[in-house]
């Protein structure tokens, strides 16, 4: 087949025939072509046909210019019927040579990434068709190729095509038949001329209108629109997602509601972000102290009061929670309303009973921890990092399931706060996301503190035997038994959605339970928008914040302009020492995904301030696309590692490259040195050898005293 269609491509070439697909050739041959039509109309119009479907079904250039042809040729209803036809059976043939020849390869190749694309047109793949037809985003031949790669069944592709592609065939070719009337240069300024070229300049923005409205109608078919509304938006969870989308609705003065089941601030003030950070910083005070004779001290008879420190911990809280406030944001604007929200229609929320009308509505109702389905698990009992924070008294043995960035944190910490710590993960490394190396170093780290790591191993069952809580897991063949007297579960966290009243609406959730939106943040319904963690792609309160500035302004002001949430820049960090923060692309992804790269890396352990700061470990390391100095992204392992990744954030967000980042004057001693290290050794491995060559020529003969070629010589010369 492949060979087939570069064969006719080639002829098609090769014979000239697509001198017959340009402007200057049609306006020279017109009267022949227009004789040649009234002498033979039949076998003319067959000819065009096959022509047309010809250069459509080999993607070939020329479509637009032939329609218009078509019109200047033929008249109005014979070229609107001939272009219809050619372009029909032009793009079927396309469709099937895309799927026979590629589409498998890229199923198989891609589809782990192509599965929302592919359920996507099993359920509207022809209104989607149907949409690009009649406002084409794209070239119409990219879309011929690309609908051969779905699912979409032939039959629906053809008659979709058909209808979709027939209004903009009757504009095109009514442009054509007011070319063919011109005369004299005078015609060119007739009302019919100007009107033709005026209609397919608007037409794409009359037909997205046209297909906004019937879309809007088949979403909210069923449904009464209230007359009036109670509120702008509604707001349901107060997390960083639903505070910042209230902040942002109440600053442009929009009437706002903010709903929230428990507190204020959700989990990342509560339970998240702020608890673990604290809880952290006591076990690293901790770890400093045994740690104090390599700083040339002493420090004996350590006590870690567990109480005293989960104390701190609420303490914090404490401070940090006027920031999330229902006092702060109602000064802002913000009516803040406690209790279980659930959607009535797409317009309406119930409060616990009471009713509220609101032209938009904001899901931002977070994420829990997910527990996984472990026979005996919940009888054994369980902490998760919801409920790890109402411990009053150290675990002597706590077994952490799960190796991810919140197993990992949490581990280290209790370890360090005086806890025998065995952390138990199926994957086998910590951290599977990030590459080997960083899980490697961490483990090696993990070790020298006394966390056991039972890595590859796959829980099967919790039980109590001689009133001892154990776990039973597989390490390949091996059963192993792993007492404890504390469980941790830290397995992942899912979108919190319960109660919601989805269903009723049809707003569907993905195989990771988060809420299905489009670009816009959008659900089913256009008024209906999700932001943070309960939307995903990525359960981080910095991101969750970054959404909701979409969703707001969406919300507000999307029937003016809508913005795409923008996810090329998302960076992270794992809090265990040493830190790990990462953005972009890291060597496992990039693999993946086939991009082509090279490493940079600089070693920690040879900064300065790190060796002065007895912190000499970790490195940074730095992907390039080949032969330049684009950062594809960078993977900073050590102290302070989240606050130095932020220089690789804002260099990737505005194009600079490591060049750039080594012209910039770091301050002598610092951690953010290793930045501009590893642009160095970026510099280094592309050094100009030719000129380095030229320089060492140029050097070695100034430091002889020969003269260079050419060189005019002095007194000295001539005694010499």
């Amino acid at each position: 087949m492949v060979a087939a269609i570069v064969a006719v491509i080639a002829l098609f070439y090769g014979l000239g025939l697509d001198r017959y697909l340009n402007f200057d050739y049609l306006a020279a041959e017109r009267e022949r072509l227009n004789a040649l039509y009234q002498a033979n109309p039949l076998p003319s119009l067959g000819m065009f046909v096959l022509l047309y479907a010809l250069a459509t079904g080999l993607s070939l250039p020329g479509a637009t210019v032939l329609t218009i042809a078509a019109g200047v040729l033929f008249g109005f209803a014979p070229a609107v019927a001939a272009v219809w036809v050619a372009a029909t059976a032009g793009a079927t043939l396309a469709f099937l040579m895309s799927r026979f020849v590629l589409r498998d390869w890229v199923q198989e190749r891609f589809g782990h990434r192509l599965g929302a694309l592919n359920r996507g047109f099993d359920r509207e793949g022809g209104f989607y068709l149907f949409t690009l037809r009649l406002v084409p985003l794209f070239p119409f031949f990219l879309i011929n190729l690309a609908m051969g790669l779905t699912s979409i069944r032939v039959w629906t592709y053809v008659w979709v095509s058909a209808v979709g592609m027939l209004p903009g065939t009757m504009v095109y070719v009514n442009a054509g038949t007011q070319l063919g009337q011109l005369q004299h240069p005078g015609d060119i300024l007739s009302p019919a001329l100007i009107g033709s070229f005026v209609l397919l300049g608007i037409f794409p923005l009359l037909a997205k209108r046209v297909l906004d409205a019937v879309k809007a109608r088949r979403m909210y078919a069923g449904w009464d629109r209230p007359a009036s509304f109670d509120r702008n938006l509604v707001v349901i969870g107060a997390g960083a997602a639903g505070l910042v989308t209230s902040y942002i609705a109440a600053i442009v003065k929009a009437r706002v509601m903010l709903i929230e089941r428990k507190r204020m601030g959700g989990d990342c003030l509560n339970t998240g972000c702020v608890p673990s950070k604290a809880l952290l910083r006591s076990a690293r005070a901790a770890q400093e102290i045994r740690q104090a004779p390599r700083l040339g001290m002493t420090a004996e008879g350590l006590h870690i009061g567990f109480p005293a420190v989960m104390q701190r911990v609420r303490e914090v809280i404490k401070q940090i929670e006027p920031h999330d406030s229902v006092e702060r944001y109602e000064g802002l604007g913000v009516e803040c309303v406690q209790g279980d929200a659930k959607l009535l229609s797409p317009w309406e929320v119930e409060i616990d009973g009471e009713r509220v009308t609101a032209q938009h509505i904001v899901l931002a109702t977070g994420a829990r921890p997910a527990v996984p389905p472990i026979p005996g698990i919940e009888k054994t009992g369980y902490l998760t990092s919801d409920t790890v924070w109402n411990l009053q008294a150290l675990p002597e043995r706590l077994l952490v399931i799960g190796g991810g960035p919140i197993g990992c944190e949490l581990a280290q910490a209790f370890s360090r706060l005086g806890s025998s710590v065995t952390l138990v993960d199926l994957a086998d490394r910590l951290l599977p996301r990030e590459d080997a190396d960083v899980s490697a170093e961490l483990a090696d780290q993990f070790q020298q503190e006394g966390v056991q790591l039972l890595l590859g191993v796959r829980p099967k069952e919790f039980v109590r035997e001689a009133g001892e809580r154990q776990l039973l897991a597989e390490r390949g063949e091996v059963m192993v038994r792993i007492g404890f007297d504390c469980l941790l579960v830290c397995t992942g966290r899912q979108a919190r959605t319960e109660g919601l009243g989805l269903d009723a609406l049809g707003i569907e959730t993905g195989r990771s339970g988060t809420i299905e939106v489009n670009e816009f943040l959008q659900t089913r319904f256009p008024n209906i928008l999700a932001c943070g963690d309960v939307a995903g792609p990525y359960q981080f309160t910095h991101v969750a914040a970054h959404q909701a500035w979409y969703a707001a302004v969406n919300a507000l002001f999307g029937r003016f302009r809508r913005f795409r949430a923008d996810y090329s820049v998302i960076p992270w960090c794992t809090f265990t020492e040493p830190e790990i923060a990462r953005v972009g692309l890291n060597e496992l992804e990039a693999e993946e995904q086939g991009v082509r790269f090279e490493v940079v890396r600089y070693g920690i352990d040879d900064l300065d301030r790190a060796i002065a700061e007895d912190a000499a470990q970790g490195f940074v390391k730095v992907l390039v696309a080949p032969g330049s100095d684009r950062i594809l992204g960078a993977t900073i392992m050590g102290h302070s590692a989240g606050e130095m990744i932020q220089e690789f954030v804002l260099a990737m967000r505005h194009g600079l490259g490591l060049n750039k980042l080594l012209g910039t004057i770091h301050i002598y001693p610092t951690m953010s040195e290793a930045n501009k290290y590893a642009a160095g050794a970026w510099k280094q491995a592309h050094a100009p050898e030719r000129a380095l060559r030229l320089l060492d020529w140029f050097h070695r003969r100034q430091a002889t005293g020969r003269p260079f070629p050419g060189k005019a010589k002095t007194a000295g010369d001539e005694g010499e």
